[in-house]
């Protein structure tokens, strides 16, 4: 068993990985690489020739089998819906948070064929063998899956220090007295998600359009309880933004898709849920 340990853990990091981008939630992610700890553990493993191949496939199939329940439940959230926020010094772009909401629109096969072969490098004969599917197959899957998020994927990066003076600047204007210049920093058709998960107050349905945007964060600063405690400027999933402790006690996640200079999008989570992991991380 220490040895079956030692193995595992040699490729927990990348299997959580995988997990993540395929489910959007780290707890689920986590939930399915301890399950392939266990079947590993049950597997004959001299008779495993390559093992970070194996335990992919082993964890690309729970997802799988997960993802059909998944979207049942999905189906009956509480307003918008965002994935798990993960927080970071350095920016991870292989799969922003655009692109994950993106991948909720995909089948659970073009996922897992889209991220497997476009993110993690797998060949389709490899794919193949972890979906149940011909390598023909796994090539148009992933054929597919490109060509619905194509429109998600970032045009160009942008400098990690402008961004978060974006973001420092989204945080002072957005609340307080400085709200009367948070327009200057929206572009025309931004677009503002809150996932408040039906456990906290959030806008409950997505805004388009700065007008509307500036207006709600008015209404908010008007209702607000007290002032937001900021623990950090950070990436979150991959996107510029900043990490607050709200009036109620509870963590908060703001992200900013950033283009040409302006906000394009704000992703607000406040689901504490959602939030649980990052107690303790934010300093």
């Amino acid at each position: 068993m220490e040895d079956a340990a030692a193995t595992f853990d040699a490729h927990r990091s990348d299997l959580l990985r995988v997990a993540y981008r395929m489910l959007g939630s780290m707890a689920d992610a986590e939930d399915v690489v301890q399950e392939a700890f266990i079947r590993w553990a049950g597997t004959d493993r001299e008779a495993v020739q390559v093992p970070a191949a194996f335990l992919r496939r082993v964890v690309t199939r729970l997802c799988l089998d997960h993802l059909k329940s998944a979207h049942v439940r999905r189906e009956a959230y509480s307003g918008p819906w965002l994935p798990e926020p993960v927080v970071e010094t350095e920016p991870v772009e292989d799969v922003t948070l655009p692109l994950m909401l993106a991948l909720e629109r995909l089948s659970p096969l073009e996922r897992a064929a889209f991220l497997l072969h476009d993110v993690f490098g797998e060949s389709f004969e490899e794919i193949a063998a972890s979906i149940g599917r011909d390598a023909a197959a796994c090539r148009q899957l992933a054929s597919r899956a490109r060509a619905n998020v194509r429109a998600e994927r970032p045009r160009y990066a942008i400098d990690q220090a402008h961004g978060m003076e974006i973001a420092a600047a989204f945080f002072q204007a957005s609340r307080g007295d400085g709200i009367a210049h948070l327009g200057a920093l929206l572009a025309q058709d931004v677009r503002f998600h809150a996932d408040g998960g039906g456990k906290r107050p959030a806008v409950a349905r997505i805004l388009t359009g700065a007008s509307e945007v500036v207006r709600a964060h008015v209404a908010i600063a008007r209702l607000g309880s007290g002032p937001s405690e900021l623990m950090r400027y950070a990436f979150v999933n991959g996107l510029p933004g900043f990490v607050t402790r709200e009036p109620d006690g509870v963590l908060q996640t703001t992200a900013l898709l950033i283009e040409d200079g302006l906000i394009r999008a704000i992703y607000v989570m406040r689901n504490p849920d959602k939030l649980r992991h990052l107690e303790g991380l934010t300093h």
